[in-house]
């Protein structure tokens, strides 16, 4: 935070500060004044009737400034506002001093004791304090001047006025270091808030940098796991193959329709283990980190071919698209269409089961610091706030019991990582779904 905020928030913060003392400090003086009334009675009764008089109106003239201080304006003008209710009764002091014994007045020590009262409780400028302080001197002197017996003894006039003076400097020190110890104050909080406030931005990648660790760690331990599958799980599908076929070619197979059906069934189920078996390869003996090794395509071709190979599933779906003139990319673009074809597909399924009206896709895709950044949102159900940190686990979905294995997203996931980039899930649930990726611009 630069000085001149801070000193721009500690000024908002201070109007703030002044404004309520202001207010309960006119509240305290209001109380002041009217029970003064027992000073008068046992200093002065014949002056009850007069004084109480004063009082009442002098409480009635604060209670008004109360009411400003209210006002939209009063947040502006509360040092003012504040010095004119302070002055009120130091002006019916001095009336009742002049009315009373003068220079020997009792009522001398109410002008002390609003004095300090200033410098010590109320968030008062220092020349604002210095003001109130000379015109409450004023208002004492110019009591006795007007007192029948004048300024006489002069010697205790000399004694008062210094005293006052004493009060006023004194109030003033009181009011510049408390107004020091107020900005310390606040500078300190200003602080504590700013480190706070970068603890939480550091937690918050903390937790980003764990999330995407853990992934790391779930994403090495199945690949490990199913680097030791594949050779077992290959060769016996090969070998069924292999015989499938010969069997195939047989004149038996040839002359039994209802054999070379299942045969042909037999030959299908055994090439979607294959299907199966490439796409763990894809993901086992994948890189993280390193760049893949392609040549150069256009991204828009990959999003054509990956529309047309999704058509059956996109039926009913409007499909639009965002894209520039150029998308000249570097990478694997067989790959590539494969993490266009589960994006497309995942999100015409979650569609179609939530009943989505006027299901529609849309693909954005721009250039920003020299890599293509491609976004697919779909108007469909979102993403759950719990599952959403879950999509790219392998193995993790929420289809039916037989509709997936849950190792598209991983996949696609380790094609884009191959690729220098990073797939992104996004979401509103109930309302849209998007993932993200970039893939490097072809030199």
């Amino acid at each position: 935070m630069s000085t001149n905020q801070l000193y721009a928030g500690y000024q908002s913060e201070l109007a703030d500060f002044r404004l309520a003392f202001s207010r309960g400090g006119a509240y305290t003086a209001i109380a002041l004044v009217l029970l003064g009334v027992g000073l008068d009675y046992g200093q002065y009764p014949q002056q009850q009737l007069a004084f109480g008089l004063a009082r009442v109106v002098v409480s009635l003239l604060i209670a008004g400034v109360v009411v400003m201080l209210y006002s939209a304006a009063g947040r502006r003008f509360a040092p003012w506002l504040t010095l004119t209710w302070l002055l009120l009764p130091q002006i019916m002091i001095a009336w009742m001093i002049s009315q009373t014994e003068g220079v020997e007045s009792p009522y001398y020590v109410g002008l002390n004791l609003a004095i300090f009262a200033s410098g010590i409780a109320l968030p008062f400028g220092l020349w604002q304090n210095l003001v109130f302080g000379l015109l409450s001197y004023l208002l004492y002197a110019a009591a006795c001047l007007l007192h029948h017996g004048g300024i006489e003894p002069v010697g205790t006039f000399i004694v008062n006025s210094l005293f006052l003076l004493f009060a006023a400097a004194a109030s003033g020190v009181y009011t510049f270091f408390n107004e020091r110890a107020r900005f310390m104050l606040f500078r300190l909080k200003a602080e504590v808030a700013e480190k706070n406030a970068e603890l939480e931005v550091i937690n918050r990648k903390l937790v980003d940098i764990k999330g995407q660790m853990l992934q790391q760690e779930k994403m090495a331990a199945i690949g490990t796991l199913a680097a030791g599958l594949l050779h077992e799980v290959n060769n016996p599908v090969n070998f069924c193959l292999m015989a499938i076929e010969v069997a195939m070619e047989e004149p038996q197979a040839k002359e039994n329709p209802s054999l070379e059906e299942c045969l042909v069934d037999a030959k299908q189920g055994m090439q979607r283990i294959q299907h199966i078996v490439s796409d763990l390869k894809t993901f086992a003996y994948r890189k993280p980190g390193a760049e893949v090794e392609g040549t150069p395509f256009l991204f828009e071709k990959a999003l054509d071919s990956s529309i047309r190979l999704t058509a059956h599933e996109l039926r009913g779906v409007k499909v639009t698209r965002e894209l520039p003139d150029d998308t000249l990319v570097l990478g694997d673009e067989a790959a590539v269409i494969g993490v266009l074809i589960n994006l497309f597909s995942n999100a015409a399924l979650a569609m179609r089961k939530a009943g989505t009206v006027a299901p529609a896709i849309h693909t954005t895709v721009k250039w920003m610091e020299n890599r293509l950044h491609v976004r697919v949102q779909d108007n469909g159900p979102g993403i759950a706030a719990e599952n959403i940190a879950r999509v790219f686990e392998p193995f993790f979905t929420t289809r039916d019991v037989g509709q997936g294995l849950g190792l598209g997203l991983s996949i696609s996931y380790a094609v884009i990582e191959r690729h220098g980039g990073q797939l992104i899930a996004e979401s509103d649930f109930g309302h849209w779904a998007a993932f993200r990726f970039d893939l490097p611009r072809a030199e």
